[in-house]
């Protein structure tokens, strides 16, 4: 009896832990995801899954980097998307903005987005990844650095060279 009420008790736990995590990266996974498969059904298919495996690993393992294990199963999901699909990863045709009441300040907001959506589709995949990460959802150094196993130093030189490629991409 008495380990019955100490596994659910961490259950309970796992289950409050899990909601912070959910709460806290829900909207940037489905962003990521988003950004990349540039259909709404699609992310939020997507996204489901994320957080349906993330809670399957949840409540078998610790896991010591919530968000980083969200991104990577993200990350894979896109991948297998894309596999299945087999055609090149960011379409671009719409893309959502945040209200504004401002029309012409929406349309130029919204032109620079193509603009720079477009040039990222131009890049390679694992520079797309960390300009997302790094730029869009402010990431830091390490957690993109144990998204992609990589040194922070290895990590820092490999986001300078993604930000000068799309830089050279949106030149032309």
């Amino acid at each position: 009896m008495s380990y019955q009420i100490s596994f659910m008790r961490g259950q309970n736990k796992n289950k409050k832990e899990f909601g912070q995590v959910y709460d806290d990266n829900v909207d940037k996974i489905y962003r990521f995801i988003y950004i990349k498969v540039n259909s709404k059904e699609i992310a939020e298919d997507l996204t489901s899954e994320t957080f349906l495996k993330t809670w399957k690993a949840f409540k078998v393992n610790k896991i010591d980097n919530p968000k980083a294990f969200c991104y990577k199963t993200a990350r894979n999901l896109v991948i297998d998307h894309y596999r299945t699909k087999k055609e090149k990863a960011l379409p671009i045709e719409d893309v959502q903005l945040a209200d504004t009441t401002d029309i012409e300040k929406q349309a130029i907001v919204k032109s620079d987005i193509q603009y720079v959506l477009k040039g990222l589709s131009s890049i390679r995949t694992d520079y797309q990844d960390l300009i997302i990460w790094y730029y869009l959802d402010e990431l830091t150094v390490p957690e993109i650095a144990s998204l992609v196993n990589r040194s922070e130093n290895a990590t820092r030189v490999m986001i300078h060279r993604a930000t000068n490629s799309l830089k050279k991409v949106l030149e032309v």
